[in-house]
């Protein structure tokens, strides 16, 4: 397989030669119905809003033909080494559908071993549901803590409020979440709830990461100050990897495992977001999200490029941030449900694409990864949207919207319900960036041309999130294959954590650094 960098693309250097489209002008009712590709589980991303014609849209279809988008996706699928700095195999998508051919890894079916840890999170969440299994005080469980950091929490933390309201009573356990090493986060989640009926998921891949095992010890600590006749260990599972030291301990009542193969923050979809939402919600609920998550792959498999949302979405990204200086992007859930959902496209997109240098570790002279951020509609549109129409960077916007509200809550004001001045609110931020509003007043004048995408459905689901969910992480993929760098491994995460043993336990010679430190009272 060919790996080169972008700029070594002819087919990029082609799209240089292009003309920028003025979206002001081409936006038209015939253009919104002919950009529009359905993702998967009836979700469709509409690009009618963004920077794009035929001709620019040829020359992406070239480029991902010429960096042979789809055939890398198809290696991941077959398991070949497709993290190259930390020598492993990617299988997230393993989670939810099967591989083109068997993954074996020292004699395991990658996929089986997958299939078999989820199984045996329904068998678990089963007896907690029926009763069967008890805390420590024989009270039924009514409510379970995850306890983790980054991926580990992030994704399963969105997919958790995206999903209670559509779940609603239906819901078998209340669930929270601690990630903040900062102890008023696990203060603010402990102190309101019953330890009794509290089941704690301990989340940690290798079973040391620093932050997690703190607010381990500190839960423990306060149930045991709380209630001197609750057993932690009747109180708390794991989902770590088979070797790491938290494997097979008795200090759980039992663990669950996942492996180097899939990153955090590609893992809701795995084990880590498995045990929380299955305990939740039910295996029903989980496999309804994994069902739409497969369907979203499925697409991204499509050698059709037209018909190829999640690239599509990913080449028309990759021409706005390389070819017309695009620095940042803002992800816009017209949904309260997705209210924590750019949280974790942050840390999906800015962990895997914020790379300086390429597979090979070779520097590139091409910017990659845009910063991302977000907030649910309405409420950004009376915060950060000021900038977003007049400021002096364009801003690319990906709005995300539902014809009907999760719930059968609503109320019809003046003529029309709160979903439909919802969606009215949605649709005229698309047309106002797109085309603005002249006026001789220099303070109320828009200049529009200001992009923007809508990702939509008829109602956020199980399915429907897992499509999305999936959408964003094969664009995700797509983009760092575009860029040839690895998005897969995170060494950025790295240098702080090392940064900081040394100064708890005093072995760093920065002065600078110590300096700073006995400031914060360390």
């Amino acid at each position: 397989m060919k790996y080169q960098n972008l700029d070594q693309a002819q087919s990029f250097k082609d799209l240089n030669k292009t003309t920028p489209v003025n979206i002001k002008e081409e936006l038209t009712e015939e253009r919104v119905k002919k950009y529009e590709i359905e993702t998967g589980s009836s979700i469709k991303f509409n690009y009618a809003a963004l920077p794009v014609n035929d001709i620019i849209l040829k020359r992406l279809v070239g480029l991902g033909t010429e960096q042979a988008l789809v055939e890398k996706f198809r290696l991941i699928l077959s398991g070949e080494t497709m993290n190259p700095g930390e020598g492993r195999k990617v299988l997230h998508h393993l989670t939810r559908m099967d591989p083109l051919t068997p993954v074996i890894f020292e004699n395991n079916n990658i996929r089986n071993f997958y299939m078999e840890q989820q199984e045996r999170i329904n068998i678990f969440a089963g007896k907690i549901h029926s009763g069967q299994i008890k805390g420590s005080t024989d009270k039924k469980f009514d409510t379970v803590i995850q306890i983790g950091i980054g991926g580990s929490d992030l994704g399963p933390r969105a997919m958790y409020i995206a999903l209670k309201e559509a779940v609603g009573k239906k819901a078998m356990m209340t669930a929270d979440f601690i990630s903040n090493v900062d102890p008023d986060d696990a203060a603010s989640v402990l102190v309101k709830v019953n330890l009794e009926s509290t089941l704690f998921i301990l989340v940690s891949k290798s079973g040391t990461t620093q932050e997690t095992l703190a607010n381990r010890d500190l839960a423990i600590k306060w149930m045991k100050n709380k209630n001197p006749n609750l057993i932690p260990e009747k109180h708390m599972i794991a989902v770590t990897s088979a070797t790491s030291p938290l494997a097979n301990s008795d200090s759980f009542l039992d663990s669950f495992y996942i492996d180097d193969f899939i990153g955090g923050r590609y893992s809701s979809t795995s084990a880590v977001g498995g045990a929380v939402l299955t305990l939740a919600f039910g295996k029903e609920v989980f496999r309804e999200f994994l069902e739409g998550a497969a369907s979203s792959d499925k697409n991204a498999l499509n050698k059709n490029i037209n018909e190829n949302a999640a690239l599509m979405d990913a080449l028309i990204g990759c021409y706005m941030r390389n070819i017309l200086d695009y620095r940042v992007s803002a992800v816009l859930p017209y949904s309260q449900g997705m209210s924590r959902f750019p949280a974790h496209l942050q840390q999906l997109d800015m962990e895997s694409n914020g790379k300086s240098v390429n597979r090979h570790g070779d520097s590139l002279d091409y910017q990659t990864g845009p910063v991302i951020f977000g907030e649910p509609g309405t409420n950004g549109q009376h915060s950060f949207y000021q900038l977003l129409h007049q400021g002096t960077d364009i801003i690319p916007l990906q709005f995300i919207g539902f014809k009907e509200s999760q719930q059968d809550v609503d109320l019809e004001i003046d003529g029309t319900t709160n979903q439909t001045k919802l969606n009215a609110n949605l649709t005229a931020q698309i047309i106002a960036f797109a085309k603005g509003s002249p006026n001789p007043d220099s303070n109320k004048n828009f200049n529009g041309s200001r992009p923007s995408s809508l990702l939509y459905g008829e109602r956020l689901t199980p399915e429907t999130l897992g499509a999305l969910l999936s959408h964003f992480e094969n664009k995700v993929m797509f983009q760092g294959f575009v860029w040839n760098i690895n998005s897969f491994d995170q060494e950025g995460v790295q240098l702080g954590k090392k940064l900081t043993n040394q100064i708890l336990s005093g072995e760093s010679n920065d002065k600078a650094l110590n300096l700073i430190a006995g400031k914060l009272g360390i």
